[in-house]
């Protein structure tokens, strides 16, 4: 599908600074049934870490960065509402961690998610240098395998 110029332009207004096609999910999925609520959140998943990849290969870190944060938060959204748990803000992606870290005791779930939180930083004041985002992408990675592993349960 693609959108004239006029429509991506009030898309991109209506989503004010967000990403359009996050947005655009979001409302899409006020319509569907949850099944397909966690399915659209998957897609806005791998899409985000696909251009995470990228931009890491190309060495934008920044734009890296917020794009794995991304990934992280469309998975937290996948698992909440598979869950039935609140998953509308940076609030609630932290309760979601905690709940999950409480069920799990996995510490590796709060750390990566800091570290995630660390990238989503970067992004607005870019003060990591190399060394230290690859620490945080190594965690953030490993975090995205056990979501992965949480969400398949």
């Amino acid at each position: 599908m693609e959108l004239s110029r006029e429509v991506a332009e009030i898309v991109k207004k209506a989503a004010g600074g967000r990403d359009p096609e996050e947005f655009l999910v979001e409302l899409v999925a006020a319509r569907l049934d949850p099944p397909q609520r966690v399915e659209a959140y998957l897609a806005l998943h791998e899409k985000y870490l696909r251009e995470a990849e990228e931009l890491y290969r190309k060495g934008d870190l920044a734009q890296a960065g917020e794009k794995y944060w991304g990934a992280v938060t469309a998975l937290l959204n996948a698992i909440a509402e598979k869950r039935g748990w609140e998953h509308y803000s940076h609030r609630d992606y932290a309760v979601a961690v905690e709940r999950l870290y409480e069920e799990t005791k996995d510490r590796e779930l709060i750390v990566g998610f800091r570290m995630a939180e660390g990238l989503h930083a970067n992004y607005y004041h870019n003060f990591m240098r190399r060394e230290g985002f690859e620490l945080h992408r190594e965690a953030v990675l490993k975090l995205v395998e056990k979501l992965m592993g949480l969400l398949a349960r």
